[in-house]
């Protein structure tokens, strides 16, 4: 079991594809680390093979440069999760693996990954998430979605709602919220209970993520 996800402040995971990271996946990786993204996770089902390692490479470099900010540097966890791919992830040293239905198990990405890794996955409901903690969570964080109707993609699930997101954090496992986050409603996801929040839509939709980034990083920090 890696170390707890719990820090001294809200995780903020931003989770985005090869082509919202452009011809420059480091440079916008270290944008994104700067202005205060802790953990990127990266999904992308259309890309394979070196180009998929090519990328995740590029990122996990940046997120071991740091940002230029020794007193951030050191506040923030910051990770590359890879989504689905364990052999990329493994090849790319990267932090952690982000499962799905067509992954490998839990059980067998930590068999494989380094003691620190973190492995996750995504449930779907406070029922899902209390049988995972009753029996024993293979994961060492999970994201719950949607929690509202998601902003990057049409909605395939109906909104949980800040009660099931309230019901599913009194467990054991650190629950990251996804779905339709503004800053205003990471803001209630964290008084819910969320150990953090996970974004896509709200950076892609944007021409100046890192300002977007800014504005979240300063709501889960009760600066406004």
């Amino acid at each position: 079991m890696a170390p707890p996800v719990s820090e001294s402040r809200p995780i903020l995971c931003v989770v985005l594809d090869a082509a919202a990271f452009g011809p420059e996946p480091g440079r916008f990786a270290r944008g994104l680390f700067r202005a205060g993204a802790d953990w990127l996770q990266l999904r992308d089902r259309t890309i394979e093979g070196r180009d998929h390692l090519a990328w995740t490479r590029s990122v996990v470099e940046a997120a071991r440069e740091g940002t230029g900010d020794p007193g951030a540097a050191l506040a923030r966890p910051r990770r590359v999760l890879v989504n689905r791919r364990l052999d990329v992830a493994l090849a790319a040293e990267a932090g952690g693996v982000h499962l799905g239905f067509d992954a490998p198990t839990a059980a067998e990405a930590r068999r494989l990954l380094p003691k620190d890794a973190l492995v996750g996955g995504s449930l779907h409901s406070a029922d899902e998430v209390e049988r995972a903690d009753e029996a024993g969570s293979p994961y060492d964080y999970v994201h719950l979605a949607p929690i509202w109707a998601p902003n990057s993609k049409p909605m395939s699930r109906p909104p949980l709602g800040l009660e099931t997101l309230d019901r599913a954090c009194r467990g054991g496992i650190p629950i990251l919220a996804q779905g339709g986050i503004d800053p205003d409603r990471a803001r209630q996801a964290i008084r819910a209970g969320a150990v953090g929040i996970a974004v896509t839509g709200d950076i892609r939709s944007e021409t100046e993520p890192e300002s977007t980034i800014r504005r979240l990083r300063a709501v889960l920090d009760g600066q406004i």
